[in-house]
C-alpha cells in the first residue's frame, strides 16, 4: 500500500477563517485517517466488506455525536467541527463517513432532540463510545423521494405497540444495536421508535451485489409484529417534520463530507499530473490538464465557502432547510464531477484499486441519491424561491 501523501487544498486560505479548536479537530481526524483508513480501505472496498475494527477509533475521534453535549457522552463542539470532521472521513471514504453521519445525525440527534431524558441517558453514551450502534429507518421498498406515503404502522396494544413493515437501503442496520424507526399510528401520524436488536420479530439482512459504498454495510429492517415497549416511542415530536430534521444534520454533514472525496480526488489527480511524463514534459504542464485543475480547484473553494457560511448559520440556529438542501446538492453534485475529471487526468490508471479516484467516483453515486435524490433537492431549491411546490 502507498504512503498517504494528501495535502490539503486551501485556495483562499480558510484556515484563517477557523478556530484553533477547529483545526486541532480536524487534523486529529485527518492523521487518524492517514493512519487507520488509508492504509485499508481499497482492500476492503474490493472485498465489498466493512472494516468493524474502526468503530472504537471513530469514537475515539470524537466521530459519534460530535455536537452532543458532555453529560451525555458527546464532544460539545459546534457545527463547524462536525463538518470538518465528515470532511476528513470522507476524504478516506464515503462509507466509512456514512457510518459516522448515520451514527450522530440520524440516531443520536433524534435521541438527543426528540427523545425523553431517560432515552438519552440510556442510549447517547453508548452510541458516543461505540459501544452501541444505531441506524435510521425511513425509507421503503416503495417509498422513497415520498417518505410520507410509508405503510410501516404500529398498533396500540395496551402495554406495548405492535410494529409491522419494512425499511430498505439502511446503512449500518446489519450490525445495528438499535434502530430508530419512523412508523404510522393508527391514525396516520409519523412517530420515531427505538427499536432493539433482540426485539422478537425484528430482523436486519444484509443488501449484497453493491457497486457503490462497498466498504459500507447496507441492509433491510424488517418488523413483524415486533413488540415495541411504551418507553421506546420518542416523545418529543411527531409528524414527517421530525424525520425531516434528522435529515438536516445528515445533510449539512453530507455537504461537508463530498468536499473530502472531491479534495482526495484532485490532490490525487494534481501529484499524479506532475509525475507522469508524455511527449517529453509533465502532463501538468499541458493546457488541457491545467484546465481540469483550475476548475476542480475553483469549485472545490466554492464548496468550502459555502460549507463554512452554512456552518455559521447552523451554529447561529438559522440555517433553514432550503440552504441546507442547497449546500448538499451543490457540493455533491461538484465532487462527483471532480472525481470523473480527475479519472481522466490518470488515464488508464485511473481504474484502478492503485488509486481512490474510481471508489470515490462510486461512492458518490450513491451520496448524489441517498439523504435526498440531486433532483428532489432542486425541486425544494425551486420551491423555496417560487413559493409554488412541483410535488404535489
Amino acid at each position: 500500500m502507498k504512503p498517504d501523501l494528501f495535502e490539503a487544498p486551501d485556495y483562499f486560505q480558510l484556515d484563517d477563517l477557523l478556530s484553533d479548536e477547529h483545526k486541532l479537530v480536524r487534523d486529529a481526524t485527518r492523521q487518524w485517517v492517514k493512519r487507520a483508513v488509508s492504509p485499508i480501505i481499497e482492500d476492503y472496498a474490493q472485498k465489498a466488506e466493512f472494516p468493524r475494527q474502526l468503530l472504537s477509533g471513530l469514537a475515539e475521534i470524537g466521530a459519534f455525536g460530535p455536537y452532543i453535549p458532555h453529560e451525555y457522552g458527546g464532544a460539545g463542539l459546534d457545527q463547524i467541527s462536525y463538518g470538518l470532521i465528515m470532511q476528513e472521513i470522507e476524504r478516506g471514504d464515503s462509507g466509512i463517513r456514512s457510518t459516522a453521519s448515520v451514527q450522530s445525525s440520524l440516531v443520536m440527534y433524534p435521541i438527543y432532540t426528540y427523545g425523553s431524558e431517560a432515552q438519552r441517558q440510556k442510549y447517547l453514551p453508548k452510541l458516543a463510545t461505540g459501544e452501541w450502534m444505531g441506524c435510521f429507518g425511513l425509507t421503503e421498498p416503495d417509498y422513497g423521494s415520498n417518505p410520507g406515503g410509508m405503510v410501516t404502522n404500529f398498533k396500540d396494544k395496551g402495554d406495548h405497540y405492535l410494529l409491522n413493515g419494512a425499511k430498505l437501503w439502511i446503512s449500518n442496520s446489519p450490525f445495528a444495536d438499535i434502530a430508530v424507526v419512523w412508523a404510522k399510528n393508527e391514525e396516520g401520524r409519523i412517530h420515531g421508535l427505538i427499536v432493539e436488536r433482540g426485539m422478537e420479530g425484528f430482523s436486519t439482512p444484509e443488501t449484497h451485489n453493491k457497486w457503490s459504498l462497498r466498504a459500507s454495510a447496507t441492509g433491510e429492517l424488517i418488523f413483524d409484529n415486533v413488540k415495541v415497549p411504551k418507553e421506546n416511542l420518542l416523545p418529543g415530536k411527531n409528524g414527517l417534520g421530525a424525520p425531516l430534521g434528522c435529515l438536516d444534520s445528515a445533510r449539512y454533514g453530507i455537504a461537508w463530507g463530498a468536499i473530502g472525496a472531491a479534495m482526495d480526488c484532485y490532490d490525487t489527480a494534481l501529484r499524479y499530473a506532475k509525475e507522469r511524463i508524455q511527449f517529453g514534459k509533465p502532463i501538468a504542464a499541458t493546457q488541457l490538464q491545467q484546465k481540469k485543475l483550475a476548475e476542480m480547484i475553483t469549485e472545490i473553494t466554492k464548496a468550502q465557502l459555502l460549507a463554512y457560511r452554512l456552518g455559521q448559520l447552523r451554529n447561529e440556529g438559522k440555517a433553514t432547510t432550503a440552504q441546507i438542501s442547497m449546500a448538499k446538492r451543490n457540493n455533491v453534485d461538484m465532487a462527483i464531477h471532480i472525481a470523473r475529471e480527475a479519472r481522466q487526468v490518470l488515464g488508464g490508471m485511473g481504474i484502478t484499486g492503485e488509486y481512490s479516484i474510481m471508489r470515490h467516483m462510486m461512492n458518490l453515486e450513491s451520496v448524489i441519491t441517498y439523504e435526498g435524490t440531486h433532483d428532489i433537492h432542486l425541486l425544494i431549491t425551486g420551491m423555496d424561491i417560487t413559493g409554488h411546490s412541483a410535488f404535489s
